[in-house]
């Protein structure tokens, strides 16, 4: 039996497509990246309140599946190992041994919504703009349509899609994460060996999947700079091959620079959860900032702020350079010889943005 949970005032977009008593197994499709799997938890978290006695599962690549470690709303992550045939046959035959009832397709792509149909299950949801819609059985129409407005963000376009079947989604949930024992426990020796005071430092992430979403580096440092001379420390994070980054912003800084290149999902999530701020680009550890609530400034190039801005309880600014032909693609400039949308965002909007953001947030403290 469905319950609420004691959200009244949430409401679905559209009727029930079914009869939801009879649902026992759920499954989310939502492969890619890590802000995806980020974004997906406010319908992971509808689901689960409004079906409590289901089991509800996400498909996820598998190198972004740590980023659910220790999600409350979500019985089992299962995962698709990138790049290899034979894994997404095994993967095929597994889901249709699940026997789901209901499958929500919220990535639309090809592979997605060839498990989606893989899987056997009674009940396919899917947009009608998918490229392969035909191997749904219920199509629904666009997210704009269903929230009565022509913008949507990525959270509320895949709450769309189960608020169209009958799920109460109209309070729109937060993002969440879940902090583990474990990394945290690794965060806390980490700050602590390198006398970084609890609460009393700032994350910046300045890398990004793409040029058009990279602010410079000496830029990050002038931010740092200046978050330093607020008594605040400076912790910086990338990936391992990111760390040219690091090097670039370390040679713009007066005092060395803390680092860490080789953090686990789980723990940055868990050092996101301490920090007094993020700064970083528009980014999967971006969202992650957001679901922990850390306030944060985010740098925005080439992306629609309207559909990828952080989905934030707490205190967080976009700062962007609005220009004609922003937002695009973002995969490369088409207009410049470099990506001109985030070389012209100015240290001082962000230096203001981040004075803003801490003077909001100090009460909180």
């Amino acid at each position: 039996m469905h319950s609420l949970r004691g959200e009244e005032s949430a409401q679905p977009l559209g009727p029930a497509a079914w009869d939801w008593n009879t649902v026992k197994r759920v499954l989310v499709v939502r492969l890619r990246s890590i802000g995806d799997t980020v974004l997906t938890t406010p319908s992971l978290a509808a689901l689960k309140r409004f079906v409590p006695n289901a089991e509800v599962d996400i498909l996820l690549e598998d190198w972004v599946a740590p980023v659910l470690d220790g999600f409350p709303h979500v019985d089992n992550v299962v995962t698709l190992e990138r790049g290899s045939t034979a894994a997404r046959a095994r993967l095929a035959r597994q889901l249709r041994a699940n026997r789901y009832d209901v499958v929500y397709n919220l990535h639309g792509g090809t592979t997605a919504t060839l498990l989606t149909r893989a899987t056997g299950a009674k009940h396919r949801v899917g947009y009608k703009t998918y490229q392969y819609a035909r191997l749904h059985n219920h199509l629904s129409p666009s997210s704009s349509l269903l929230w009565g407005r022509d913008k949507t963000h990525s959270v509320e376009q895949q709450l769309a899609l189960l608020g169209w079947t009958g799920v109460p989604v109209s309070d729109r949930p937060p993002t969440q994460l879940a902090v583990t024992p474990e990394a945290d426990d690794s965060i806390v020796g980490l700050l602590q060996s390198a006398q970084v005071p609890d609460r009393e430092f700032a994350v910046i992430h300045p890398a990004a999947a793409f040029a058009t979403k990279q602010w410079a580096a000496n830029k990050f440092a002038a931010v740092a700079a200046d978050l330093r001379s607020r008594g605040l420390e400076i912790v910086v994070i990338t990936a391992p091959d990111q760390k040219p980054v690091i090097e670039e912003l370390a040679e713009n800084m007066a005092a060395p620079v803390i680092a860490f290149t080789d953090l686990s999902l789980p723990e940055v999530t868990a050092l996101l959860a301490r920090a007094r701020l993020f700064v970083g680009n528009d980014s999967g550890i971006a969202h992650m900032a957001a679901a922990v609530q850390t306030p944060s400034v985010v740098v925005f190039g080439s992306s629609n702020t309207a559909h990828w801005r952080p989905w934030a309880q707490s205190a967080a600014e976009v700062v962007l350079e609005e220009m004609e032909c922003q937002p695009c693609h973002g995969y490369f400039c088409e207009k410049f010889p470099e990506p001109e949308c985030i070389k012209r965002v100015p240290v001082d909007r962000v230096v203001a943005a981040v004075e803003r953001v801490l003077r909001e947030t100090a009460t909180a403290l």
